[in-house]
């Protein structure tokens, strides 16, 4: 199993300045992979490109380029974009996102969403294959059949013809599609004890096309809270600090109809606490809807406690089938931000489970 960092968006503190500085440790760490996120703020290609062309070895990914946001060729025109300025360190992570992102920011129906991103990724690897491209399908057409435009392929010779395609995929559905289209997953409140039901449905998908899980990446993003206490008490404060973010997804990710957050909690065995969470979280009681997330979610799904203590879960991660962790950092300062970078690391050395 490697390591990888999630760096998220950017929020008050973590600044492009701090993304890059993490990244760049990370990179000295020898972590794999460092991924950069987008919902209706900062976007992840610029900051993947800023942090590409300021490291040399570690990879930059996409978790995730939003779907609804780019037409399939403008983000393979991205996609080989970063991967010629990086010398070939791109990874592709798509995702649908939400239907209030999807149609309330990009202006985009989210209806059948399954359908979409199998005809978006392949137009994405025909474009990036250098291949023309004609596609009739049920949600792209292209060239437009009644007017001027005619078959185009890729302008230029990126470094690789092949990028490295993952999917953000949470539903039952949605899985499976991974396993057959794509050659990674970016799992979130992923927990060991839960994987086996979500990584079979992966399996599934991959048999589909006669391929089993050797060389598909398995990357959870989790959440990673330092202590120097593995007391229940040192556990619990660890978990404070992740509860509100657990809270937004659980309760306030999509509608009280349409949350896949929501619906993974009650998978896991937290139906009656996930909505309770989304009933405090909608009635705008955000404060006692983080207080509502069970301690046992956060501490199944996030790395808490001493480096010992860590070790020991990213044990339970590798043997669940885990391939690239990639640890988010609920810290306050960049500073901070690289001490816990170095504990994991730590931690990593601890477990035995690195490459």
């Amino acid at each position: 199993m490697k390591l990888g960092l999630s760096l998220g968006y950017q929020t008050p503190w973590s600044t492009p300045a701090s993304h890059l500085a993490l990244s760049q440790e990370a990179e000295r760490l020898g972590f794999s992979v460092v991924w950069a996120a987008e919902a209706y703020g900062s976007d992840s290609p610029s900051m993947l490109s800023w942090i590409a062309g300021q490291t040399e070895r570690i990879d930059v990914g996409a978790a995730v380029m939003q779907i609804p946001a780019r037409t399939p060729a403008a983000t393979a025109m991205t996609a080989a974009t970063i991967d010629a300025c990086s010398g070939g360190r791109f990874r592709l992570g798509l995702g649908v996102s939400g239907p209030q992102v999807s149609e309330g920011w990009h202006g985009v129906r989210f209806a059948k969403p399954l359908g979409r991103t199998r005809e978006y990724v392949e137009i994405v690897k025909m474009a990036l294959a250098r291949k023309t491209v004609e596609f009739h399908g049920e949600h792209y057409e292209l060239p437009l059949p009644d007017g001027p435009g005619k078959a185009l392929k890729l302008g230029f010779h990126p470094p690789r013809d092949y990028i490295p395609v993952y999917l953000a995929a949470v539903g039952p559905n949605n899985l499976e599609l991974a396993g057959e289209i794509a050659d990674g997953w970016l799992a979130v409140f992923l927990s060991p004890e839960h994987a086996g039901e979500q990584l079979a449905h992966i399996a599934a998908g991959r048999a589909k096309v006669g391929k089993t899980m050797e060389g598909f990446d398995v990357v959870p993003t989790v959440p990673l809270v330092v202590g120097d206490d593995d007391s229940e008490t040192g556990i619990a404060n660890c978990a404070e600090l992740v509860r509100w973010y657990a809270a937004l997804y659980i309760g306030g990710m999509g509608s009280r109809e349409k949350n896949f957050y929501n619906q993974l909690a009650t998978r896991m065995g937290f139906g009656e606490a996930a909505k309770e969470v989304q009933d405090l979280y909608l009635a705008k009681r955000q404060r006692d809807a983080a207080a509502a997330v069970p301690l046992e979610f956060i501490d199944r799904t996030s790395l808490l406690g001493t480096p010992e203590r860590i070790a020991g879960r990213l044990r339970d991660y590798a043997d669940a089938g885990v391939t690239t962790l990639s640890v988010s950092l609920f810290v306050a300062d960049a500073e901070t931000g690289i001490a816990t970078l170095r504990q994991v690391a730590q931690a990593m050395e601890l477990s035995g489970v690195g490459e």
